[in-house]
């Protein structure tokens, strides 16, 4: 299809994301495309390992394309957006299941959608341009495609910190938080991928790793964790104002433009998968409850006409930080009974 370049080279099954002037965004198509050339390579002896890489310098994907999701939503077809939730959380599933690996080459800007796209890979790779984060909560959603278990399994409370101030990771900062695994310099890359081509083997990442540049969230830890390790929003938001510094006035303004509700359910979200055994499964079926009502129910039309269609960059969210929705973390977290997340398809159950 145009929107990816999907090929076998050597012994490697090679996907190229090919929207650069969209920044690699992901359509409901490609989620579509990649899952059935997944499942075609997974029985295929002739490819010993998939590589996923996109065109351009300023991103691997920058998330979903919103703009159909926006449309839909708004003519109140809320169909639409939960069977491409539901397509993209079963795409994400497969990548962190997949049976062979799965090398992910993520420069310039993976947001959302490219998170899932590459971070649940079993080997993924950063470079000088690499910033990582997931910014969800800036348009009325919750950290999805799994990533509430990637920031669940962060050191300490960084996951509450990356959840709710869509603080972007360098290279250095992306494999501390556990998005990312080795650095390696872009200008290595095509010799990279040539050697993975034609070996089908992934020894060659770590003879070709490099330090990368040092980052700052690992010396930030402390305090994030004393800020961020209260029980809700409106305990995490009490202790900034406690503690007043530097550091936190500019967390709490990063905050501030985000929906309560969705951070307040972030956080919720987190707390619940962290720790025991959680798997990507219970993640994504966890976000999707979320997602699945976000129309509907939350803030994400009016987060997204202000960020995307309008781009006034004020929206009206629904609740403030001042009072923060806890009733309505619980409701919009409830199991959704027949309508929860299946990872099986109907061909797949007849």
């Amino acid at each position: 299809m145009a929107d990816i370049n999907i090929r076998i080279v050597g012994q490697a099954g090679r996907l190229t994301l090919t929207r650069p002037e969209a920044l690699n965004a992901l359509t409901h198509e490609m989620c579509h495309a990649i899952m059935a050339t997944l499942d075609d390579w997974a029985e295929n002896d002739q490819v010993r390992l998939v590589v996923i890489d996109a065109e351009g310098d300023k991103a691997f994907c920058a998330g979903g394309d919103l703009h159909e999701l926006y449309e839909t939503g708004r003519a109140e077809n809320y169909v639409y957006g939960r069977q491409f939730w539901t397509d993209e959380y079963r795409l994400n599933a497969r990548i962190a299941e997949y049976p062979k690996p799965f090398v992910a080459l993520m420069q310039g800007y993976t947001l959302g959608g490219g998170v899932g796209l590459s971070c649940h890979g079993s080997q993924r790779i950063v470079c000088e341009t690499s910033q990582i984060s997931m910014p969800e909560c800036g348009i009325g959603l919750v950290p999805d495609v799994g990533g509430s278990l990637l920031l669940a399994r962060a050191p300490g409370r960084l996951g509450e910190f990356l959840g709710t101030t869509a603080t972007r990771m360098g290279p250095d900062d992306a494999i501390y938080a556990g998005f990312a695994d080795t650095f390696i310099p872009q200008v290595a890359w095509p010799d990279l991928i040539s050697e993975l081509e034609q070996s089908g083997s992934t020894k060659v990442i770590e003879q070709m790793a490099a330090p990368p540049p040092e980052g700052t969230l690992s010396a930030r830890q402390s305090e994030i964790d004393a800020v961020f390790g209260g029980a809700d929003l409106r305990a995490i938001l009490n202790a900034m104002d406690y503690a007043p510094s530097a550091f936190n006035a500019d967390t709490r303004a990063r905050m501030a433009r985000n929906s309560p509700l969705a951070m307040a359910c972030t956080i919720e979200m987190i707390h619940r998968l962290r720790g025991g055994r959680t798997t990507i499964r219970d993640a994504l079926e966890l976000e999707y409850r979320f997602t699945y009502r976000a129309m509907e129910q939350g803030d994400f039309l009016e987060g997204v006409r202000a960020a995307v269609i309008d781009k006034d960059r004020a929206p009206a969210w629904q609740h403030t930080l001042e009072a923060p929705p806890m009733p309505a973390v619980t409701q919009m977290l409830m199991p959704l009974g027949r309508d929860k997340l299946r990872f099986e398809t109907q061909e797949e159950t007849t």
